[in-house]
């Protein structure tokens, strides 16, 4: 079973690689579902919760609308190869020695220029491997308070590690919320979200400093990583990125498929320099997936179909002021945080107010709802004890997930959402 719980999820990588050709998208969308029931045993409530939702909005199209089954379909292999594409590729880099020398390099120093480091560090190694960044850099804090216990520079080193992954939801290209924005929202182009995005989540880094504990002015001897390791990982990073750009921009796929083939571009390379320098790495085990497949999917095929839903029962342009316009985008964030605060994952929330808002949403002012998206997500992957980044942290430092995301960034998880609020809401205002 479990073996053939992995052999399902490559099907559905495969058929997103192929999802252009006819009947390629059915075919992943059912070795998803396939995927999630053979592992339900041993997944958590939310997914499950989310997966049961989406068999609803499946029998609920087939009753009432059964053309909404298509785009939904679509949508479910795109986002599914996309989320497993780019585990795969954390698979491949977790293993690389440049990788660790970097990560190695981060921890020392004097205080501001270790958190810095810490904090952009993470940032850039969450690009490609999403959550195996806090497992990666989160290890040497733990290291750290084994070898000389609990102090201010391990407690900032914490508060850097989830501050710095948690931006990445807000500017990397390859993020599962950057995707699932512009999947939602398919008049915003990616360029004009991430020209904001990216500025944002600098700022957001450096706010950082301000919430922090004061530290001693020594610091540990700097271990640096040299100029090779780091060429070569922000090479991979900046060719992949590229890679994504030319095929969503210049041939017009869509950005989810053309995140799956670069990524999966970067894993074929890393394998065939593998086989040339004589060693053959064992493929990846994707059995695990379940619990990423049923929210991904799930809050894929629901978003889809809240689209269609809303967008069939609208005759005409939803009227509204310009200031209500402005509110709606201005709330966004913090319906993100709170939520978060409940314990919901933030592609729920994703999938409700781009399916649902970005339908009646005006084409104009898309940046405007889709900035308010990508930044209350990211706020809330750094401020919310229930993030998986705070979960995996806390089992690797011992520090609470309530401290250490919600009590510690609280007064810059609120200067956060208030800066995003402002911003998207004069965004919004000067657009409709």
């Amino acid at each position: 079973m479990h073996r053939l719980r992995s052999l399902l999820a490559y099907i559905a990588l495969l058929a997103a690689v192929l999802s252009l050709l006819p009947g390629a998208a059915y075919a992943g969308a059912l070795a998803v579902a396939l995927a999630v029931i053979l592992g339900w045993g041993d997944m958590r409530r939310v997914p499950k919760v989310v997966f049961s939702a989406a068999l609803l909005g499946l029998f609920y199209a087939l009753i009432r609308d059964p053309a909404l089954i298509d785009g939904a379909v679509a949508n479910v292999t795109r986002l599914a190869g996309l989320i497993l594409a780019v585990m795969l590729l954390s698979h491949v880099l977790g293993r690389s020695g440049d990788l660790q020398r970097i990560s190695a390099s981060l921890f020392g120093g004097r205080p501001t220029p270790r958190y810095l480091s810490l904090a952009f560090g993470t940032a850039l190694v969450s690009i490609p491997l999403n959550f195996g960044s806090v497992a990666v850099v989160g290890s040497l804090v733990s290291e750290r308070i084994r070898a000389g216990g609990d102090s201010a520079a391990t407690r900032n080193a914490t508060r850097a590690v989830l501050r710095g992954f948690g931006v990445a939801p807000t500017f990397s290209p390859l993020s599962i919320s950057v995707v699932l924005t512009l999947t939602l929202l398919p008049g915003l182009g990616s360029l004009q979200l991430l020209s904001l995005a990216v500025p944002f989540a600098f700022l957001m880094v450096l706010a950082g400093l301000v919430w922090r504990e004061p530290e001693s002015t020594g610091g540990d001897p700097e271990r640096p990583a040299g100029k090779g390791p780091w060429l070569r990982f922000g090479g991979l990073i900046l060719a992949i990125c590229l890679g994504v750009f030319v095929l969503s921009h210049r041939y017009g796929f869509n950005y989810a498929y053309a995140v799956t083939l670069s990524c999966l571009a970067a894993v074929l390379g890393g394998r065939v320099l593998a086989w040339s320098r004589g060693s053959n790495p064992p493929v990846a085990d994707m059995a695990p997936v379940s619990n990423e497949l049923a929210i991904v999917g799930g809050s894929a095929f629901i978003g889809a179909v809240i689209s269609g839903v809303v967008l069939g029962n609208i005759h005409g342009d939803t009227q509204l002021p310009v200031w209500g316009w402005s509110l709606l985008a201005a709330a966004v964030p913090w319906v993100f945080f709170v939520s978060g605060l409940a314990g919901i994952n933030p592609i729920v929330i994703g999938t409700l107010v781009g399916g649902i808002l970005g339908s009646v949403w005006p084409s104009s002012a898309l940046v405007g709802l889709g900035l308010a998206m990508v930044t209350g997500w990211g706020i809330t992957a750094f401020g919310t004890p229930f993030a998986a980044n705070a979960l995996i942290m806390e089992r690797l430092t011992g520090y609470r997930a309530v401290d250490a995301s919600f009590r510690w960034s609280f007064g810059l998880s609120l200067s956060g959402l208030a800066f995003s609020s402002l911003m998207t809401a004069a965004l919004t205002f000067g657009l409709v």
